[in-house]
């Protein structure tokens, strides 16, 4: 559960999954433009690559290799697992 919300810390990593959100199976190349378009985000293909990486450590992004691209989505389900203690359990009355 840290790892998710220490991969939810940067500004830069919430706006890939904003980008994620809306269309999964995305290269790096159409991460970084939309990026820039929609988030006002400038940082370089490495950068959004390293922020990709630990995304992907966190279990937020999954990865899957076709030839010589790279495509990547996001999983939502540690997400659901690092907020179920407070939206799940019924209260004490």
């Amino acid at each position: 559960m840290a790892d998710v919300f220490d991969a939810l810390a940067a500004p830069a990593r919430r706006a890939i999954l904003d980008v994620l959100s809306r269309r999964d199976d995305q290269t790096l190349f159409e991460l970084c433009g939309r990026l820039a378009s929609d988030h006002d985000v400038d940082l370089t293909r490495q950068a959004i690559s390293q922020h990709l990486a630990v995304l992907e450590e966190a279990g937020l992004v999954h990865t899957r290799r076709d030839g010589r691209y790279k495509f990547h989505s996001i999983d939502i389900a540690p997400l659901h697992g690092a907020m179920s203690r407070w939206l799940n359990e019924e209260k004490d009355s």
